[in-house]
C-alpha cells in the first residue's frame, strides 16, 4: 500500500500505467469510456425525475404482519372507520353554541361538501346531519327515538329547542358534540384507495380540507381537523422547508470545503459528484416502482452528506500528491489505491446501517432502507470512481496544491513544530493520556447506560409528535382533547363469536367485566360496548330508574337490545362485538397499560367460542407499532454491529484494530440513547433509523484514520508517527467533514417538522461524537491494543 510518506514526486512518464490492481487499470486506462457511461446514466436518470411522486399510505406506516394488525385487517370491512379517519370539529365562537341557525347551516354545507370528497367512506361518515346519528328517549310508554335533526328542520326556534333535547338524549355529548355544546364533530372515515384503485393522495386531500377551512372559517366559526391523513398532509406541506435546508446544507458544505482547499474546481467537482449520486438515486425510484414519502424524503440529503465526506477524502489525497510534484493522473491513481478499500468498506457499512432497517416490519421503513441502501451503493460509483477520474483530468489549482504542501512540510519538519491541535491529539498515543481517555469513556458509557435504561418506546407527547407542539394540527388536537370526553385516540378490542352468538349472556358478561377493568385505568377517558348499552337500555326500559343499571340475565332481553344497538358495536352476522376504549392520549405508557390489561383478561377468559382480540382503532394500531419497534430496536443494533465488525475485520485483518474502531461507535450509540431520554424523544418509526445510521455512517471516520495508521505500523513506524501520518492525510478531513456535516444537519433543528428536527439534533450529535471518537479514542485504544511489535512480523 502506498502512503504519503513513501510515495514521492513522480511524473507521468515515470509512472507505470500497468501497475496497480486489475480494477484500477480497468478504470483509469479507460477513463473516457467511464466518463461517457456516467454522463449517459446521469442524463437518462435525470429525465426520470419528472415521474417521481411524493405520497404516503396509511397501510405502509403500520406493521401489517403483527397479530394486532392482522386481526384488524381480517375484520376491516366490519370495522370501517376504526383505522384511518378524520375528525373535523366545527366550533361556534359566538353566542348560542351549536343551537344557532347560522352555525347549523355552516355545519350542513360543510358536511355535504366533505361527503363528496374523493376517498371518503360515505356509508360510515357521521355528524349531526347524517341519518345514522339518532337519539333515544325514555317515556312513560317505553323507549322512543329518531334522527337528531328534527323532521322538516328549517332553523326555527322550536326546532332548535327540539334539536337541543335530541342531542341531550343522543348519548353523543363528548363524542360528536363537545361537552360545552359549542362545537360538533364531522367524523370522516377514509377508504384505502379511490374508486379507480389508486391510493389516496393525502397531499391533495389535505389541500382540499384546507380549502374548506378557508371557505367556512370566520371570526364566528372555527374549524379544527385531526387524523392521520391531515398529519401526512401537513408533513408534505412542510417538505418545502426541507428543500431549503437541503440547499443550505449544500452551501455550507461547499463553503467549508472551499475554505479548506481554496480551490474552486475541486470543490465544485466534489459537490457535483455528490449531487450526481442524488440524481441517480431519485431517478431510479420511479423506474423501480418506489415513491418518496415524509419519512424517506430526508434520505437524499444523507446520501449527499456521505458523498461529501468521501469526496473530500479523495480530493485531499490528490491535492497532497499534486503538491509533492506528482502529475494529476498519477496522484489520482495513488489516492485511489490508498483509499478505495477504506472508502468501499465505509460505504458498505453505511449500506448495512440502512439495510438492517429491513427487519422492521413497517413498509415505510423497509422502503426507506431500500432507497437509502441504493443511494449508498451509487456513491461507490460516483464518489469512489467517478470523482478520482474527473480529478485526474482537471486536478487542483497549483496554489491549492502548494498551500497543502507548505502545511505538510511545516507539520513534518520536527515533532516540536507540529500544529498545536495535531500535537495535542498525538498525546493520546501515550500511556497517560490514553489511560485518561479510556477511563473517561468508560465513566461516560456507564452514566449514559444508566440514563438510557429510561428510554421509552413510542410517542411521549400528545397530538402528532411528528409536528411541532405549536403547529396548527397539534393546536387542533388540543382543542379536541379539551372539549370532548372521547379523544381521537381509540383502542378497539374485537370479540369474535360464532355467527349469531354475539348476544350470548356469557359473552356480554365477559365484555362487561373487561370494560370495567379498562375504565378503571388512569389513561382511559371512556368506554363503549354492547354491555354498556345493555345497562343503559335496562334503565330506559325501567322508566329511568338507576337501580336497573345492570346486565339482565335474560337471553331474549339481550337479543332485543342487540337489535337496537348501533351497527358499530356489532356486525351484521352477530359474530363480532367491538369494545371501544377512548384514551386520554397515545403515550407509550398509556398504550402499554391497556395492552397488558387486555392480554391478561384474554388469557383468562377466551374460550373456543369467544376470543378477545387486539386491536383496531388509531391507538390499537400504534400499540402494535410500538411493540414492533421495541423488538426491532435491539435486534437492529445487533445486526448492524455484527455486519460492521465483519467488514472491518475483512478490511483491517486485525481483531485489535476492529476493537479500536468499534468501541467508540458503541459509546456514541449509548450516549445517543441517553440524549434521547434527556430530550424526551421516544424510539418510534421516525427516530429508529437514526440509531442504525449513526453506527453505519459513524464508522467512516474510524475506517479512514485506522486504515492509514495500520499501513504505517506495518512498515515499521511507531504508533505516534503512524497516527500523526493518519492525521495529516485523512484526520484533518475527518475533522472537517465531521464538523461540516454536523452543522449541516443541525440546521434541521429549525424545521417545522419535529421529527426532522429531532433527527437533525441526533445526527449532529452522532457526527460530532463519532468524529471525536475516531480522533481521540481510536489512538488511545490503539496504545493498549496496537503496539508496534504486533506488526513487526506481519
Amino acid at each position: 500500500m502506498h502512503t504519503p510518506s513513501v510515495v514521492q514526486a513522480m511524473g507521468l512518464d515515470e509512472f507505470d500505467r500497468q501497475s496497480g490492481s486489475f480494477f484500477e487499470r480497468l478504470l483509469f486506462n479507460n477513463r473516457l469510456a467511464v466518463l461517457l457511461a456516467c454522463a449517459l446514466i446521469t442524463l437518462v436518470l435525470a429525465l426520470q425525475l419528472g415521474r417521481l411522486s411524493l405520497n404516503a399510505s396509511f397501510e405502509k406506516t403500520i406493521p401489517t404482519h403483527h397479530p394486532f394488525i392482522l386481526n384488524y385487517l381480517n375484520s376491516r370491512d366490519e370495522l370501517t372507520g376504526l383505522g384511518n379517519a378524520l375528525r373535523i370539529a366545527v366550533d361556534n365562537r359566538g353566542q348560542g353554541g351549536i343551537y344557532d341557525v347560522q352555525y347549523m347551516e355552516v355545519l350542513r354545507r360543510l358536511n355535504d361538501e366533505i361527503f363528496l370528497l374523493p376517498g371518503v367512506d360515505r356509508a360510515y361518515m357521521k355528524s349531526l346531519w347524517t341519518p345514522a346519528t339518532r337519539w333515544v328517549g325514555v317515556t312513560e310508554e317505553g323507549l322512543e327515538g329518531g334522527p337528531v335533526i328534527p323532521d322538516g328542520y328549517k332553523g326555527q326556534a322550536p326546532q332548535l329547542e327540539q334539536l337541543r333535547r335530541n342531542v341531550e338524549r343522543s348519548n353523543e355529548i363528548g363524542q360528536l358534540v363537545a361537552l360545552d355544546q359549542k362545537s360538533s364533530v364531522i367524523y370522516v372515515p377514509l377508504l384505502s384507495k379511490y374508486a379507480d384503485g389508486k391510493p389516496i393522495d393525502y397531499a391533495q386531500l389535505s389541500a382540499a380540507l384546507e380549502g374548506l377551512r378557508s371557505k367556512y372559517e370566520s371570526p364566528q366559526i372555527g374549524i379544527h381537523i385531526t387524523g392521520f391523513a391531515k398529519v401526512i398532509g401537513d408533513l408534505m406541506a412542510g417538505l418545502r422547508a426541507i428543500l431549503s435546508f437541503f440547499a443550505a446544507a449544500i452551501l455550507i458544505t461547499a463553503a467549508v470545503l472551499y475554505f479548506y482547499t481554496r480551490c474552486v474546481r475541486s470543490t465544485l467537482l466534489v459537490v457535483s459528484c455528490s449531487l450526481v449520486a442524488v440524481v441517480w438515486q431519485l431517478g431510479l425510484l420511479p423506474l423501480l416502482g418506489y415513491e418518496l414519502d415524509p419519512y424517506s424524503v430526508l434520505v437524499p440529503f444523507l446520501v449527499f452528506a456521505i458523498g461529501m465526506s468521501h469526496g473530500a477524502q479523495k480530493m485531499n489525497g490528490i491535492m497532497q500528491d499534486i503538491g509533492r510534484g506528482m502529475h494529476r493522473l498519477v496522484a489520482a491513481r495513488f489516492t485511489f489505491r490508498r483509499l478505495f478499500l477504506a472508502g468501499l468498506t465505509a460505504l458498505l457499512c453505511d449500506a448495512v446501517g440502512f439495510a438492517v432497517l429491513m427487519i422492521i416490519d413497517v413498509q415505510v421503513i423497509k422502503d426507506l432502507a431500500v432507497i437509502a441502501s441504493m443511494g449508498v451503493a451509487i456513491l461507490i460509483f460516483t464518489n469512489l470512481i467517478l470523482l478520482p477520474i474527473l480529478l485526474s483530468y482537471v486536478g487542483v489549482t497549483q496554489e491549492a496544491a502548494q498551500r497543502s504542501l507548505r502545511e505538510e512540510l511545516q507539520a513534518t519538519d520536527e515533532v516540536a513544530q507540529r500544529q498545536r491541535l495535531w500535537r495535542w491529539l498525538d498525546l493520546f498515543t501515550t500511556r497517560r493520556w490514553a489511560g485518561i481517555a479510556v477511563a473517561g469513556a468508560a465513566v461516560l458509557a456507564a452514566a449514559a447506560y444508566l440514563q438510557s435504561t429510561q428510554l421509552k418506546i413510542g410517542d411521549l407527547d400528545p397530538g402528532a409528535p411528528e409536528l411541532r407542539a405549536d403547529s396548527r394540527y397539534n393546536r387542533d388536537n388540543a382543542f379536541m382533547n379539551q372539549h370532548y370526553g372521547a379523544s381521537s385516540d381509540v383502542f378497539a378490542v374485537m370479540i369474535k363469536t360464532p355467527e349469531g352468538a354475539c348476544s350470548a349472556y356469557d359473552t356480554v358478561m365477559r365484555v362487561d367485566a373487561l370494560e370495567w377493568q379498562l375504565a378503571s385505568l388512569p389513561g382511559v377517558d371512556a368506554t363503549n360496548s354492547v354491555a354498556l348499552l345493555n345497562r343503559r337500555l335496562m334503565v330506559g326500559f325501567s322508566e329511568g330508574n338507576p337501580k336497573w343499571y345492570e346486565l339482565m340475565n335474560s337471553q331474549s332481553m339481550l337479543n332485543e337490545i342487540i337489535g337496537r344497538a348501533p351497527r358499530g358495536l356489532y356486525n351484521e352476522s352477530c359474530s363480532l362485538l367491538t369494545l371501544y376504549v377512548y384514551l386520554k392520549d397515545h403515550k407509550a405508557d398509556t398504550l402499554q397499560s391497556v395492552v397488558e390489561t387486555v392480554e391478561r383478561f384474554a388469557a383468562d377468559n377466551s374460550t373456543p367460542q369467544t376470543s378477545f382480540l387486539m386491536a383496531a382503532g388509531s391507538a390499537g394500531i400504534e400499540a402494535a407499532t410500538n411493540i414492533v419497534v421495541k423488538k426491532a430496536n435491539r435486534e437492529m443494533l445487533i445486526w448492524v454491529y455484527a455486519a460492521v465488525i465483519l467488514l472491518c475485520l475483512l478490511t483491517f485483518r486485525s481483531w485489535r484494530a476492529v476493537v479500536c474502531a468499534i468501541l467508540p461507535l458503541m459509546l456514541t450509540s449509548v450516549l445517543c440513547e441517553a440524549l434521547m431520554v434527556s430530550l424526551n424523544i421516544g424510539v418510534k418509526v421516525a427516530t429508529l433509523p437514526v440509531i442504525a445510521l449513526g453506527v453505519g455512517i459513524g464508522v467512516d471516520y474510524a475506517l479512514y484514520v485506522m486504515s492509514i495508521t495500520l499501513s504505517q505500523l506495518r512498515v515499521g513506524q511507531s504508533l505516534s508517527d503512524a497516527y500523526f501520518c493518519a492525521l495529516r492525510f485523512t484526520g484533518k478531513v475527518v475533522m472537517l467533514t465531521g464538523i461540516t456535516l454536523a452543522i449541516g444537519v443541525a440546521t434541521w433543528a429549525f424545521s417545522p417538522i419535529k421529527y426532522q428536527a429531532d433527527m437533525g439534533i441526533l445526527l449532529a450529535f452522532m457526527f460530532l461524537l463519532n468524529m471525536l471518537g475516531a480522533l481521540i479514542l481510536v489512538p488511545a485504544l490503539a496504545h493498549f491494543l496496537l503496539p508496534g511489535r504486533v506488526f513487526k512480523n506481519s
